[in-house]
């Protein structure tokens, strides 16, 4: 990833608000409805400028296309992958449990509420190869004329298809997980070799402690995520490391998160996946409509530079803002607000760390 002397950069986790318009097609195509596959993909192309121009806007740096093509960060590998099919299966949130009145808040979003989570119920492959392009065309066509330093794709890891689509195929969770890494490295490399950074978004690593994996102790849980980064680095043998970063979350849900794992717990582990990263923390929150004080920013990103070096970090956010189509967590206006107090926060920091 490129970086600008003198200040730093700002970017985000990659899901940002839908178009009304677009959130009812989508919602539509989810349910089985007929949708004008014409007129869906030209707007999606629409948004997707428009996503971009609102981002440099804002005053994001590093951008990518919102994820207005899929409905969700994870679960849109269904329409692109073979192997998948029948009836979703719901997750189950250990630190939700206990607090089912939250459990129903949470659950009921419009996003989540209409995810569809089918089990892996025959061999996986590529089924739709021109998706990924489609992608890398719409936002290559939107950067042509933004003020953007940088273009970012996200995609799905490995592990996370894992964690939403259970396996009743292979019988082996090595051999199921390494089967999705060989199908995805299509859309891997399909980004990188379009001169993009790719996102791949791995809160298997963190959140999968407390639902994919909640029965395991902490050692099991490791020796688990250490396939799933295995996985992950063969998915991605052929893009230079450069042109990768890793997402890690504990679940972009207002939710007690009391069972979380620590980060200290798992962040050696985390290092194994490509190397020669820069650290992204996330210096605003994505659940919550309070916009953060520009200082407050500022302050957050002076302590990540203080520890990993001024060169090395980038502002960004806990999670995405639209993680699912139609998630309603922030205000979709709250979320422009929210984004230029991150890149006001950057400013201030700079003027500190870089006079």
């Amino acid at each position: 990833m490129k970086r600008s002397g003198g200040r730093f950069l700002t970017t985000h986790t990659g899901s940002l608000p839908r178009p009304d318009d677009l959130i009812r097609t989508m919602f539509a195509k989810e349910e089985g409805v007929p949708v004008d596959a014409g007129a869906l993909a030209a707007r999606i192309r629409e948004a997707v400028a428009e996503v971009v121009r609102k981002q440099t806007t804002a005053g994001v740096a590093v951008v990518d296309d919102g994820e207005m093509s899929k409905p969700s960060y994870a679960t849109y590998v269904k329409d692109r992958l073979t192997g998948f099919g029948g009836a979703s299966h719901p997750l189950q949130y250990q630190d939700l449990v206990e607090f089912p009145g939250m459990a129903r808040r949470v659950f009921g979003d419009p996003g989540r509420a209409r995810r569809k989570t089918p089990a892996c119920t025959g061999p996986i492959a590529v089924r739709d190869r021109a998706a990924a392009g489609a992608d890398t065309e719409n936002l290559k066509l939107a950067l042509a004329g933004a003020r953007a330093e940088e273009g970012f794709l996200t995609a799905a890891s490995p592990g996370v298809i894992s964690l939403f689509f259970r396996d009743e195929h292979y019988g082996s969770h090595e051999k199921y997980l390494f089967a999705i890494a060989e199908a995805m490295r299509h859309e891997y490399e399909t980004g990188a070799k379009a001169g993009l950074i790719l996102q791949i978004d791995c809160p298997d690593l963190a959140m999968g402690r407390h639902i994919q994996y909640a029965a395991l102790s902490t050692p099991e849980f490791l020796k688990a995520a250490r396939l799933h980064i295995e996985a992950l680095n063969h998915a991605l043998a052929n893009v230079p490391p450069e042109q990768a970063r890793v997402h890690l979350c504990w679940g972009n849900y207002e939710g007690p998160h009391h069972y979380d794992v620590p980060l200290a717990d798992i962040i050696e582990l985390v290092f194994t996946a490509p190397a020669g990263k820069v650290l992204i923390p996330g210096v605003i929150d994505s659940t919550t409509n309070f916009i953060e004080h520009p200082e407050l920013v500022a302050e957050r990103i002076g302590r990540y530079a203080t520890l990993a070096g001024a060169e090395n970090v980038i502002a960004g956010t806990d999670c995405g803002f639209g993680t699912w189509v139609g998630q309603s967590a922030v205000d979709p206006d709250i979320v422009w607000a929210k984004l230029g107090a991150l890149a006001e926060g950057a400013r201030l920091a700079s003027r500190e760390f870089f006079r």
